[in-house]
């Protein structure tokens, strides 16, 4: 399809480019082996392609400022777009580093260091200098209360300060390197475009080769540990491992998208926002690091100047700019309440129209994905997942 016979909003992009209501033709998957097989008891459930709820993951949608608000103010529009792991080309996986194995060796004692006696936690809670100053202070005064020496002395402070001032040191270079290390990425660090899932074409990129976004299916993986702790994670594998295995480990190719926190409902709003990333027919995803490049997206850029996005261009970067830490905690927590309270189970899927005996494997769903999480052996009902209806007709299909 040329850019003259496609809809104004979608020109710009690759004949390749993903749709949901276009999605072609496939060959079944082949036959698993043991390890396959092995692999599918952890596979909780498959998720659906199209249908989409519309909602983001929490770890998106309401970012941890450090995480894109002061690279952007450093950095500016554009030389953010390019040292971004995502913009309006691609979403990447894999990062470059110019540095030798030496700086890297000494960069992660630096930080381990830094970040563990600085009295500055993540998100700006106390950190573990001041707890610290603080139990060595505590001791120092409960020995002198009840196996006291002299009488009180200056002397008994000698250690707790020290303690103080290392921690003290070990905070300003904790500051300054969040705000120089900036410097650094921009020269020595930049994301990469030969592992990455992008818009434009459709494709995603790897070491094995490039495929389409619509040969790979998302899975919601559980591990447990010696404690019998669950955790899950996003899966997006590879649906024909036999064209796309590691020739060194054999292993198949995936991708793991991590959330931060424990619900499984994340892990279907993570999925739900990679496919209308992908999906030229839909607007980028309204999230704080994509906002300075909606305009240069074709279908974003006619969304938004149509007034659907309902938001000032700079709504993000004006929240981030006026919020505190604390402002941005509550609206996460709410915005996570959200995120568990979509509709997530029992939505057709759109690619048992496309690949044939798909259906045949995870047809249902727990009714309620968080829950199933938590007791998946236990009182859980299933719905069957109902059948997808197709909106183009068999003609403009494309087999491959």
């Amino acid at each position: 399809m040329t850019d003259a016979a496609q809809p104004e909003e979608q020109q710009g992009y690759e004949e390749t480019a993903f749709t949901a209501d276009r999605i072609p033709r496939q060959a079944p998957p082949p036959p698993k082996g043991k390890l396959g097989k092995l692999g599918d008891a952890f596979d909780m459930a498959r998720l659906p392609w199209g249908h989409y709820i519309g909602v983001n993951p929490s770890e998106f949608e309401y970012e941890y400022s450090e995480a894109w608000y002061r690279k952007y103010e450093y950095m500016g529009e554009k030389d953010f777009h390019d040292y971004s792991m995502i913009n309006e080309l691609r979403w990447s996986q894999f990062v470059d580093e110019d540095i030798s194995l030496i700086y890297r060796l000494f960069r992660f004692w630096f930080v381990f260091w830094t970040h563990l006696l600085s009295f500055i936690g993540p998100g700006g809670r106390m950190g573990g200098g001041l707890g610290a100053a603080l139990v060595v202070l505590g001791v120092e005064v409960f020995a002198e209360l009840f196996w006291p020496k002299n009488g009180f002395s200056f002397s008994m402070l000698v250690i707790p300060l020290s303690v103080a001032g290392v921690c003290s040191v070990s905070t300003l270079l904790r500051r300054l390197y969040e705000t120089q290390s900036i410097r650094f990425y921009k020269s020595n660090q930049n994301w990469s475009d030969d592992v990455s899932f992008c818009r434009r074409s459709g494709l995603v990129k790897s070491f094995q080769g490039n495929f389409p976004f619509y040969e790979f299916d998302a899975f919601i993986e559980m591990a447990a540990d010696m404690k019998g702790n669950q955790r899950h994670t996003l899966k997006v594998r590879h649906r024909y491992p036999q064209f796309s295995k590691d020739k060194r480990s054999g292993l198949p190719l995936e991708f793991t998208f991590p959330t931060d926190t424990g619900s499984i409902a994340e892990r279907y709003a993570m999925w739900d926002m990679l496919s209308r990333f992908m999906d030229v027919s839909q607007p980028l995803p309204d999230i704080p690091r994509l906002e300075p490049f909606r305009q240069l997206d074709p279908t974003t850029r006619a969304f938004d100047e149509a007034g659907k996005r309902g938001r000032p261009a700079t709504y993000w970067r004006d929240l981030y700019a006026s919020v505190d830490e604390k402002e941005l905690t509550r609206l996460r927590d709410e915005h996570h309440q959200k995120v568990n309270a979509a509709p997530w189970g029992s939505r057709p899927d759109l690619m048992a129209k496309s690949v044939p005996g798909y259906e045949d494997s995870y047809a249902a769903e727990p009714e309620d994905v968080n829950a199933y999480a938590h007791a998946p052996t236990r009182n859980v009902r299933f719905v069957e997942r109902p059948e997808a209806a197709s909106s183009d007709s068999p003609s403009e299909r494309n087999d491959t």
